[in-house]
């Protein structure tokens, strides 16, 4: 009987690249917090994971007829539908950047707990498959 490594692992391969684009998002932020008129951007991670588990859902995007093989896909930064949005600030600057420097270290905190739980829960799906094959 064929397993589907897709279906072994569920949503958690999808959730681990959003939440490294999440992180790279995050890190931007933090990078840019004393650039004038910079606006902090975030990845709504609920969404993303939504559309990227049930593709063809409301919400998700819909599939282009491509009729040349050299027609580029929809992918959006590698994370299928996800969409990077502007947080609104809680106490604007007068130069115009939107990062709030302790908001987005909570965030990132919050996402590497959330990256590492993730890893450690394919991890243990890796070795569970590994001793169902070898028979450990």
């Amino acid at each position: 009987m064929p397993i589907s490594l897709d279906a072994y692992l569920g949503v958690h391969a999808q959730a681990l690249a959003l939440q490294g684009k999440r992180s790279e998002v995050l890190a931007t932020n933090l990078a840019n917090s004393d650039t004038p008129n910079y606006k902090a951007r975030d990845l709504d991670f609920r969404a993303a994971l939504a559309a990227a588990a049930t593709p063809g859902a409301a919400g998700a995007p819909l599939a282009l007829a491509t009729t040349d093989a050299k027609h580029l896909g929809t992918q959006v930064n590698g994370t299928g539908a996800a969409e990077l949005k502007y947080r609104v600030p809680l106490a604007p600057s007068l130069d115009g950047n939107t990062v709030d420097v302790q908001l987005e270290q909570a965030a990132f905190a919050e996402n590497s707990v959330r990256y590492q739980a993730t890893l450690t829960f394919l991890s243990q799906r890796f070795k569970g498959l590994i001793t169902a094959i070898t028979g450990q």
